[in-house]
């Protein structure tokens, strides 16, 4: 016997809920058929997914690693039924795209409207969170593909590199940390607790100490944002200065804004990319809207 498409979506329902009465009611099931189809389960492949010793819903470490699979299986099966269903259409039915924070409020705006128009029987769903979160829902099968900024390490994943987001230096005006007077700005002699930054977490912290190649660790404040919003607000108030991601400028500062930008060296830049499973059979899809996005960057 093998398990059937319902078992599984019962699983995966008790992964996403971690208890009985909440996973069964999801699944429009009473308490106790939803008990006995996660029993029959765990009977069908003979081994124990649930570890029931707790008061608290645990799932085995084997039952770990069979939700991961089952929740790759249900993917597989949800894009068959799409293709079968749209004529082998590309981009419709249903897609999950995961993208961070720093992308999304600056690319979804013009990308959304865009993508529906051309693509009408796409039915896109989004989440946001941090580039680590993302890649593992990814891996687990809870996303299908990923918007991201490079470089990350990601394991079993195929990437699309889209374009090159480069760092702006923002400051506010007549800012006692720059030194107004040079053309270009001289890192070394930044001083102590001057740049500001995302807090740990945010690849964005990452790919601007090594794009605009900050050495020393002094200069680096103690204190840290938690969104690119937040972080300006320091910048505005004259705490130190910081690394803007050019897509970022238009929607975060105004023409009477008392934040100045200046520009980089050419190389001070992060890299924008797509992602996906490297066993997805909608990879042909996922280049279309990679396409797409470089399409619209370049408008």
């Amino acid at each position: 016997m093998i398990p059937t498409i319902k078992q599984l979506k019962y699983l995966i329902a008790l992964d996403d809920h971690l208890h009985f009465g909440k996973a069964s009611a999801a699944c429009f099931i009473s308490q106790s058929a939803f008990s006995i189809a996660i029993k029959e389960l765990e009977t069908t492949l003979n081994v124990q997914l649930v570890d029931r010793s707790n008061k608290s819903v645990m799932m085995t470490e084997t039952g770990r690693a069979i939700i991961r699979q089952a929740r790759l299986c249900i993917s597989d099966i949800e894009t068959l039924i799409h293709i079968a269903a749209s004529g082998q259409e590309p981009l419709s039915g249903r897609l999950t795209l995961g993208i961070i924070p720093t992308i999304a409020p600056f690319l979804l705006p013009p990308f959304i409207p865009e993508v529906l128009n051309r693509f009408p029987k796409l039915q896109l769903y989004l989440r946001e969170d941090k580039t680590a979160v993302i890649h593992e829902q990814l891996l687990d099968g809870k996303l299908d593909l990923i918007l991201v900024a490079l470089p990350f390490q990601m394991k079993n994943v195929t990437i699309m590199p889209l374009f090159e987001d480069p760092f702006l230096l923002a400051c506010r005006r007549g800012s006692k940390w720059v030194n107004a007077t040079k053309d270009e700005l001289d890192f070394d002699a930044l001083p102590d607790e001057s740049v500001l930054l995302l807090e740990d977490g945010h690849c964005l912290r990452d790919h601007a100490l090594a794009a605009c190649k900050i050495r020393d660790s002094d200069q680096v404040s103690r204190f840290a944002a938690t969104s690119l919003q937040t972080l300006l607000q320091m910048v505005v108030a004259d705490l130190g200065i910081t690394f803007l991601p050019a897509m970022a400028r238009h929607s975060l500062i105004g023409k009477e804004s008392d934040l100045q930008l200046h520009p980089m060296p050419k190389q001070s830049f992060r890299e924008i990319g797509l992602a996906w499973r490297k066993s997805s059979s909608r990879s042909d899809e996922f280049t279309l809207l990679g396409d797409l996005l470089q399409e619209l960057h370049q408008l």
